[in-house]
């Protein structure tokens, strides 16, 4: 599997091969290829339902920072930190820049 660098710029999508629901504010994931199964708390369920459609990175981090009190660097690496870690476990796809809602 090819590694992406995700930057600000980088738009990002859920995957097709999962399904996901809510719970009590978090959500909770099975990825169809694999059978995992994957949590997120209540901020990761935000990031979650926000890449339901593509979206860029800055966008995510601008809507996160919008509804969290949080500082902005710590938002951008924690948020690129959980779309790294959903990409590496088939939970995102990154797409082309033109691609963006």
């Amino acid at each position: 599997m090819a590694t992406h660098q995700l930057e600000m710029t980088s738009v990002v999508v859920a995957s097709k091969e999962q399904v996901s629901c809510e719970l009590a504010g978090e959500a909770a994931i099975l990825n169809l290829k694999n059978g995992s199964y994957y949590g997120l708390n209540t901020v990761g369920a935000t990031v979650w339902d926000l890449i339901k459609e593509p979206i860029s990175v800055g966008e995510l981090h601008s809507a996160v920072l919008e509804r969290y009190d949080v500082e902005p660097e710590r938002c951008a690496d924690d948020l690129l930190n959980l779309l790294a870690e959903m990409l590496e476990h088939g939970l995102v796809e990154v797409k082309g820049a033109g691609e963006a809602r």
